[in-house]
């Protein structure tokens, strides 16, 4: 089971799962011997490498196996040793595809266009699931409280958030627009601080999945040998894997059903991973509920299944369907009240309702001099009592976590333009009221 995160020497967090083991011989690398030898076909026609250092770094295998697949390519008269020592990388043969080696490049790339990475068999990756599992996750308050830097929230609300992250169950957050829902759910994934490996690739039924995306996962370390370092590193962890933040994929008002789906390329002949699959190991944040063009109520009924049963269903371009863990922590966040969107089942599979409201005056007049100070703008009494007691009484003192930095930013605003000091007055008040609120008026068309 995960714990907590621990600090290294240089202050990063080190991670506590349990890494990947580098593939000691062929046979654990899980795949097909016809699949192996076309994957290290096709990225040699593809990248033109020639030398078994740089093709073990394209297909994330060590550099035995790579000459081992390369010596078996040879036998079949695929490759051919082109005769060259290349003095610059340690006196290393040099390689080339024969022309029936290009040939059956050329067929396999007619069936998928995927090269690179060996892909990690479904079933194996299952098991480093388990030994990443968001659920292993155990955060104290401190840890929490931490996570959510800078925001200021209510004691209670942290005693809430508490045992919904450490459960990894789903949560749903909801309240008025404009009081942290987003901030919040971006300070749980601070809070996890933990490291979880990704693969780059999965394969199931002879079909490849890519996983492994940079816009999705921020890759923590890459696992390089330094040709000058007494020790070698590339094998610490099975390459074809990266070692990545625990992942965060966030969707809003263009979320659509088929985004959970998997996506097939039609021209290369393979498939995206969907965004859940993307977020395992982490969160995933559907923002802005009830804004997308599908019902609430239809985008729960899709995590019926994981919810419950910590696993998803995806279905090939054949039609076939299978099966894989669901192991992230879903946040759902919405500006409606639940029941105005749910019915009584839909609510009951969503584990815990945190509803999140605006600030109360005090944490108001904290979280304002905070951004004040933040942006250099002075506080001003007589410009902060006039805030309180003329201008908030008009909307019967409703607070609200932006408003702070809106207000500031729109007086800044106005003293740069004029050249002016940055300062607080009533006068600048107004004018930013007054861009906050839109007045209700009647325009003749």
């Amino acid at each position: 089971m995960n714990v907590a995160p621990t600090q290294v020497s240089d202050g990063t967090l080190a991670s506590n799962v349990q890494p990947p083991a580098s593939p000691r011989a062929l046979a654990d690398v899980g795949l097909t011997t016809v699949m192996m030898r076309d994957i290290l076909l096709k990225t040699m026609f593809r990248t033109n490498l020639d030398l078994v250092s740089a093709i073990s770094k394209a297909i994330c295998l060590p550099v035995p196996l790579t000459q081992e697949l390369v010596d078996s390519a040879r036998g079949q008269k695929l490759i051919e040793a082109t005769g060259t020592l290349h003095a610059n990388s340690g006196n290393e043969m040099g390689y080339q595809l024969t022309d029936g080696g290009k040939a059956r490049a050329l067929d396999a790339l007619s069936q998928s266009e995927y090269y690179g990475a060996m892909p990690i068999p479904l079933e194996h990756y299952k098991v480093q699931i388990q030994r990443q599992s968001v659920r292993n996750i155990r955060l104290d308050k401190t840890q929490l409280m931490s996570g959510m830097g800078h925001l200021i929230l209510p004691p209670d609300l942290i005693d809430n958030l508490g045992p919904a992250v450490t459960s990894g169950r789903s949560i749903l957050m909801y309240g008025p627009p404009g009081n942290g829902k987003s901030s919040i759910s971006h300070g749980i994934r601070a809070a996890l601080g933990d490291k979880v490996y990704v693969p780059r690739a999965i394969e199931y039924s002879g079909q490849i999945i890519s996983v492994y995306d940079p816009i999705v996962h921020s890759a923590a370390e890459s696992a390089v040998d330094d040709p000058n370092a007494l020790r070698r590193t590339s094998n610490r962890f099975d390459n074809r894997y990266v070692f990545c933040e625990r992942p965060s994929v966030i969707t809003g008002g263009e979320l659509s059903l088929d985004m959970l789906d998997l996506t097939y390329n039609p021209t290369a002949r393979t498939y995206q991973a969907p965004l859940q699959l993307k977020a395992t190991g982490g969160i995933f944040i559907i923002d802005d509920l009830g804004r997308q063009a599908e019902p609430p109520q239809k985008i729960v009924n899709r995590w019926i299944v994981p919810l419950e049963e910590s696993r998803d269903i995806l279905a090939l371009q054949s039609g076939e369907k299978f099966t894989v863990p669901f192991d992230t922590l879903v946040i759902f966040s919405t500006n409606f009240h639940p029941n105005e969107i749910f019915d009584g089942a839909a609510l009951r599979r969503i584990f815990f309702k945190i509803k999140i409201d605006g600030p109360s005056q005090e944490n108001f007049l904290k979280i304002f001099a905070m951004v004040a100070r933040k942006k250099k703008m002075p506080l001003d009494e007589a410009a902060l009592m006039y805030l309180m007691k003329v201008k908030f009484p008009t909307i019967n003192n409703n607070y609200a976590n932006y408003m702070p930095v809106y207000l500031i930013d729109q007086m800044i605003a106005v003293c740069e333009f004029e050249n002016l000091p940055y300062r607080m007055t009533p006068d600048l008040i107004d004018r930013a009221w007054d861009n906050m609120f839109v007045r209700q008026e009647t325009i003749a068309r």
